[in-house]
């Protein structure tokens, strides 16, 4: 049976946000990731974005999808979508009838920005006390270097992460994604859901203030805590871990393999598996404390070891034996496992430009009201009409605003 499409596909009736309105004014990474998740819970989440140039990762490629960079695809779906100026006084009107009526507004600017807009967390709240205001920056809302610009790479550098990533002896590491902007988006995204939890109770909102240094700072986690027990400055150590030992990528045959022996029973089913059985017992290696104290004997051993046969084997052999363990997958690799694919974590979506689109399904798995991936990232200034004649705009305005470029 053929059912047709649903007339407002970014309406949900069942999602745990359902009802929700979010007037999202990020760009790039960290903002939109956070609506995004929203979204998928089914949270009516409408984008703002710049009528001349857009989201600046509409940009970001090759590859491009149709128009627009698979990267600006990654993290806009299930939105709708306008375009108009902020920095014009009749487009602005608009923007604050909306932000009058939202439940969450989320922004990114540089602090300060939004103030100068009119848009700020007391602006808003003045007409919209119940609002849950998030603001995601490089620094915070407060400090020293709150006005200063915030990039991933440099919440790497500055939070201490990057000092603790690549190889023993080699240079600092950039992360392979973008953990700083990814975890901020997490972080505002908890952030928002603990407000407007507290909002059933006071009918209060407030303000969500999300940096990119303080999510990586935290995630400094164990690592901190160790320098503060310690107060040895933590070192890299590659793909190892700097308090367990072995729990590290390892080479093989013909590629390698990730080990994480985690306690001592596994060590002593790891050594005998490996045929190594002889160290379990060796008083340098019986317990993990031994074991991070004289990694630089044993490391050599459980190399020349798993030498002797390909990572796919012993990855079959270690798993019978109880071990955790795994081949490092490329990335199309691991897009094509098997539980990958069981957990629907890749899926489709049609775009009316691009086509088919790949792409990445929600890690949240809810029993009764599951994220969904619905609608695809909305077109440059698709839902403009649309919002603003919600609004009250009539042709004339619309046609006005396109005129003098302040709206697509």
């Amino acid at each position: 049976m053929h059912f047709a499409p649903h007339p407002e596909p970014w309406l949900v009736h069942d999602g745990t946000l359902t009802g929700l309105k979010v007037l999202d004014l990020s760009r790039i990474l960290s903002g939109p990731f956070c609506t995004m998740m929203l979204a998928d819970l089914g949270a009516d989440v409408i984008k703002v974005e710049d009528p001349v140039s857009g989201d600046d990762t509409r940009v970001w490629g090759p590859p491009f999808q149709g128009e627009d960079a698979a990267y600006f695809h990654s993290v806009n779906r299930n939105k709708r979508g306008i375009a108009v100026d902020l920095k014009d006084q009749e487009c602005r009107g608009l923007i604050h009838e909306l932000a009058a009526t939202a439940d969450v507004i989320v922004e990114n600017f540089r602090p300060g920005t939004a103030a100068r807009l009119g848009l700020g967390y007391e602006d808003v709240r003045a007409g919209n006390p119940g609002v849950v205001y998030a603001s995601i920056s490089g620094y915070g809302q407060t400090g020293p270097y709150r006005r200063e610009p915030g990039y991933d790479a440099i919440a790497q550098a500055v939070s201490g992460v990057m000092s603790v990533t690549g190889e023993p002896g080699g240079p600092p590491v950039r992360f392979g994604v973008s953990p700083a902007d990814l975890a901020a988006g997490m972080w505002a995204a908890l952030g928002i859901l603990a407000a407007l939890r507290s909002r059933e109770r006071t009918g209060r909102g407030e303000w969500v203030d999300v940096s990119l240094l303080d999510g990586q700072v935290a995630w400094l986690s164990y690592v901190a805590a160790g320098y503060f027990a310690s107060g040895d400055v933590p070192q890299r150590y590659g793909s190892a871990h700097p308090a367990i030992v072995p729990y590290q990528a390892f080479p093989t045959a013909d590629g390698h393999l990730m080990v994480a022996a985690g306690n001592d029973g596994l060590w002593r089913r790891f050594a005998a598996a490996i045929g190594l059985a002889a160290l379990a017992d060796d008083p340098r290696f019986a317990t993990n404390p031994d074991r991070v104290r004289h990694r630089g004997e044993l490391l050599p051993l459980i190399e020349r070891a798993l030498a002797a046969r390909g990572a796919q084997e012993w990855a079959a052999r270690l798993t019978e034996a109880g071990i955790p363990v795994g081949p490092i997958n490329t990335v199309d690799q691991a897009l094509r496992h098997p539980q990958v694919i069981a957990r629907g974590m890749v899926t489709e979506i049609e775009h009316p430009d691009a086509g088919t689109l790949r792409t990445l399904a929600s890690p949240l798995k809810l029993s009764e009201h599951p994220a969904a991936v619905r609608t695809p990232p909305p077109r440059h200034g698709e839902h403009t009409a649309q919002v603003l004649t919600a609004l009250g705009a009539g042709p004339g305005q619309l046609a006005g605003l396109r005129a003098r470029k302040a709206a697509k």
